[in-house]
């Protein structure tokens, strides 16, 4: 995107903030944010039902370019992308969606666009068990599907446990933002944050020097469900702020999946209302999770990438040297005798193919006098 078009949507932002449908319709219009701006004085024309407040705004624009100006040196020295909605890199999944933002602003390293992105949302008072559900799943995660891009908020409570398991598992993780990327918010994350920068990042929609106000968490929410396949639900009160997330994702069209908890659990009723109410899939695991979604090739994907590289880190085997491993698999430790039979080659002709197997390096001899095959 060009220097022009990028100050020029950023811009914009500023205009209108609070139709951000109304917008985004205005420029898919027109096509760019240029040309928004140069028909500033004849957009009755083009949107009839544009608000006197975005006609007003627009004839003011100048003050706004010289906001942008400033935007994009600050993004400059402090290693910063601004994504356009036309640009490449922006989140496809979100840009399908009508209150689309026009600009967002990402500091980090992972791509926004990956075959595979979920969120994790919940409550800000995460329980023990909610803790344990959150390890649990994105241990198995990154087993079944080792590219998924996990998403979440930043906040307190599930959020936070979601983006610090996804770190453990070697997971790419992006906190979606209530407030621009001078500030973090609860800066008791930072560290995790700092993380997040070198193994996912930090995505929002907000300019420097906005504070994280109550409609900035409610804003901030569809673009964590719109840039996302999928949304899962960890713990949530009757009224929990997790609910907002998941009936977005489910406005969008996106998968929306709970963990049920104990009936009368004060942070699982919102889980198992909506599980009651239809509106969300049970799952009680990642397997449940990737076979809903039919995400099974992955997993077998990574298998047969795996196979195919120990194919390429071992010899060939023969067929007598298969039947050894196979026997070894079934049952490890075996002295020679034992194996004899299990293989059944004669003790003469296996002396010769265990010599074999340990020039290769898949087994070895143990003092006892019995074979160990490496696993």
């Amino acid at each position: 995107m060009n220097h022009n078009e990028t100050r020029n949507a950023i811009a914009l932002t500023r205009v209108n903030y609070f139709n951000l449908a109304g917008l985004a319709q205005l420029y898919r219009k027109l096509g760019s944010a240029t040309e928004v701006i140069a028909h500033r004085n004849n957009l009755k024309e083009v949107l009839p039902d544009a608000s006197p407040r975005l006609l007003e705004a627009m004839h003011n624009i100048e003050q706004h370019l010289r906001v942008a100006d400033a935007e994009m040196e600050y993004n400059a020295r402090n290693n910063i992308k601004t994504l356009c909605l036309a640009d490449n890199d922006y989140p496809q999944r979100l840009k399908n969606c009508a209150d689309a933002p026009l600009v967002l602003f990402f500091k980090g390293n992972t791509d926004l666009n990956r075959a595979r992105v979920i969120n994790v949302v919940g409550t800000r008072h995460c329980t023990a068990y909610g803790q344990d559900v959150i390890r649990k799943f994105f241990t198995e995660l990154k087993k079944l599907s080792p590219e998924v891009l996990v998403v979440s908020g930043l906040a307190y409570g599930v959020d936070i446990n979601a983006h610090r398991q996804a770190l453990a598992n070697d997971l790419d993780t992006v906190a979606v933002l209530a407030h621009g990327l001078d500030n973090l918010y609860p800066a008791r994350h930072k560290q995790t944050a700092d993380e997040m920068i070198k193994h996912g990042g930090l995505l929002t929609e907000f300019l420097t020097n906005t504070n994280a106000d109550k409609l900035n968490f409610v804003r901030r929410n569809r673009i964590v469900a719109g840039m996302s396949d999928a949304c899962v639900l960890v713990e949530s009160a009757a009224h929990g702020g997790g609910l907002i997330t998941t009936a977005i994702a489910r406005d969008y069209s996106r998968e929306v999946f709970a963990f049920p908890g104990a009936v009368g659990a004060p942070f699982s009723e919102g889980c198992n209302n909506l599980i009651r109410d239809h509106k969300a899939q049970l799952i009680t695991s990642a397997a449940d999770f990737i076979q809903a979604l039919g995400w099974e090739t992955d997993f077998k994907r990574v298998q047969a990438t795996r196979q195919g590289i120990e194919r390429q880190l071992f010899p060939e085997l023969s067929a007598e040297e298969q039947t050894v491993i196979e026997a070894l698999q079934s049952l490890n430790d075996q002295p020679i005798s034992q194996l004899s039979l299990s293989a059944n080659i004669p003790i003469s002709r296996l002396t010769v193919v265990l010599f074999q197997l340990e020039m290769k390096g898949m087994l070895k001899l143990l003092a006892g006098g019995c074979y160990h095959l490496y696993t």
